[in-house]
This record gives C-alpha cells, sequence and structure tokens, in this order.
C-alpha cells in the first residue's frame, strides 16, 4: 500500500454524560455551529464600531447585531434542513416527512443555509430600516470563520470525505469511507481530505481576502464585499468538488462520479451546480460596482 495518513483517534463528542438514565453528548459539530455564529456576532460588532470603515456613519447598531443573532439561527437552521431535503434526498423525507423534524440524525446543505440567511437579511434589513447592502456586506465578512469550523467540524465526524487517492496526504477514513472502494489498486481506501480542502479555501483564504478588502476600504463600496464572497465562495466550493466523494444517492453504475448532471464521461456535481449562480452573482455585482466606481 502507498503511504497514506491514518485517521486520527478523535471523538466526534467533546464530552459524553448521562443524566437519569439517559446519554447526551456535546458534540464539534454542534461546537463549530456555536462558535461560528459567535464569532460573526462579535465581527458585526466590530464594524459597528468602526465608522470609517464605512466612509462615515456605521449604518447598524451593536444592539442590532445582537437581534440578528436569533434571525441568523433561524436561518441557518431552518435553511440548511430545508436546502438538504429538497436538493439530496426529496424522496425519502416525502416518503417520511417525520424525518424532516429529525435534525439529530444529520442532514444539513450549506446551501440551504445560505439561502435561510439570505432571506434573514432581506427580512431584517427591511424590518429595521437598515441599507440592504451593508448588512450583506457584514454578513459576509462574519461568515468565513464558520466555515472553517464546520468544515474542521466534517473532518473530525469523518463524513464528507473526498474521493479514492495515493496521493502521500490522503486519509484512511473509518466506516463506510473505507469499506466503499474495498478492492483499489493501493489497498485501504485512501481518500482526499476534501474537508481540508474546504476549510483551507473557504475559511482561510476566502476570510482573509475579504479582511484585506475591508481593510482597503471595500466597505465602502456597496455590494463589492458581498460580490467578493459570493464569487470566492462559488469558485472554491466547485474547485473541491473535483476531489470530494458525491453523496450515495447520486452514484450509480451508469454514472459512477455521481453527477448530478452528466454530459457523456463529464459532468456537475449537485454542488457545483448549486455554486455556479454564487459565481455569477459574485460577477455581476463586482463588475456592476466596478463601472459604478469609473
Amino acid at each position: 500500500m502507498l503511504a497514506a495518513i491514518p485517521f486520527p483517534d478523535i471523538s466526534p463528542n467533546l464530552v459524553a454524560f448521562e443524566i437519569a438514565g439517559r446519554e447526551f453528548a456535546l458534540r464539534w459539530y454542534a461546537l463549530a455551529y456555536i462558535f461560528g455564529i459567535l464569532i460573526a456576532w462579535r465581527i458585526s460588532v466590530a464594524l459597528a464600531r468602526r465608522p470609517a470603515l464605512w466612509g462615515g456613519t456605521a449604518p447598524f447598531t451593536e444592539k442590532q447585531c445582537e437581534d440578528f443573532l436569533t434571525w441568523v439561527v433561524l436561518g441557518i437552521i431552518l435553511g440548511g434542513r430545508f436546502g438538504y431535503v429538497v436538493f439530496y434526498e426529496p424522496e425519502k423525507y416525502l416518503a417520511d416527512p417525520w424525518q424532516i423534524l429529525q435534525v439529530w440524525n444529520g442532514g444539513m446543505a450549506f446551501h440551504g443555509g445560505f439561502l435561510g440567511i439570505v432571506v434573514a437579511v432581506i427580512l431584517f434589513s427591511w424590518r429595521n430600516g437598515i441599507r440592504l447592502s451593508a448588512l450583506a456586506d457584514a454578513a459576509a465578512v462574519a461568515t468565513p470563520p464558520g466555515l472553517l469550523l464546520g468544515r474542521l467540524a466534517n473532518f473530525v465526524n469523518a463524513e464528507l470525505w473526498g474521493r479514492p487517492t495515493d496521493l502521500p496526504w490522503a486519509v484512511i477514513f473509518p466506516g463506510d469511507a473505507a469499506q466503499s472502494c474495498a478492492g483499489i489498486p493501493y489497498g485501504e481506501c485512501a481518500r482526499h481530505p476534501s474537508q481540508l480542502y474546504e476549510a483551507g479555501l473557504e475559511g482561510l483564504l476566502l476570510g482573509l481576502i475579504l479582511w484585506l478588502m475591508v481593510r482597503a476600504g471595500a466597505l465602502k463600496t456597496p455590494w463589492r464585499v458581498t460580490g467578493a464572497f459570493f464569487l470566492g465562495y462559488g469558485l472554491a466550493r466547485m474547485f473541491v468538488e473535483l476531489f470530494r466523494q458525491a453523496d450515495a444517492q447520486f452514484i450509480s453504475a451508469a454514472n459512477p462520479m455521481g453527477y448530478y448532471i452528466q454530459f457523456g464521461d463529464w459532468g456537475l456535481s449537485m454542488g457545483q451546480l448549486l455554486s455556479l449562480p454564487m459565481v455569477l452573482v459574485g460577477l455581476f455585482l463586482i463588475l456592476r460596482r466596478s463601472r459604478a466606481a469609473g
């Protein structure tokens, strides 16, 4: 077998405990959501405290940042769950609608959560008289840390792994990841750690780019930061999808790569298809603002 990295011995639970005979666990994935939202809140508060970044008066207050937290939580949970049900396994949930409410059994989609945040931004800005572009730009700046933590939690959970590979940094994931490609030429199923690719691109790199844009005064031009987020995330996700294992329900003998739309030997995965509109909207916003500035 070629060199590969064994999966680290990390439990998906930070701590497990028992109350009245029932077992409970605090999971790293839940902490990723909690800390991602809290970090986003503190970033938005920091932006509200720096009116110079906006070219004068800050478009929202610290109190409004705190109030927006509830809207963010609802947008992520409801949108993420709705997106997974509609985009990935509609037949399963239509057959047993009660499972839609069982969020503790897994099944959240980024693009659904993203749409939930979009709705939350629109409604909250309208209700509170905040300029829509300003709240959208602030949300864009505040999002990458949560993406970083979420993808790291995906890695700890040994989920959303990549396709088989013999690269030296390939990881031998446990469970279904190892069983689903038994018999490949290089022995045990070593895979791309696609969760870490996404953490680096969607979290670290995109976050750094947006931070540098804010320091350079990009918030003074409405929609520019939002456009950069749309474009950056869309391109990063479409790239990583080249190495990420498709969901099992999309894979068949006729479609071993799991393309959602297939053109002969080539196609688009569901993640790429959902990210393509983000790329187009991002380009539109950036080019539109560039023309306006010119």
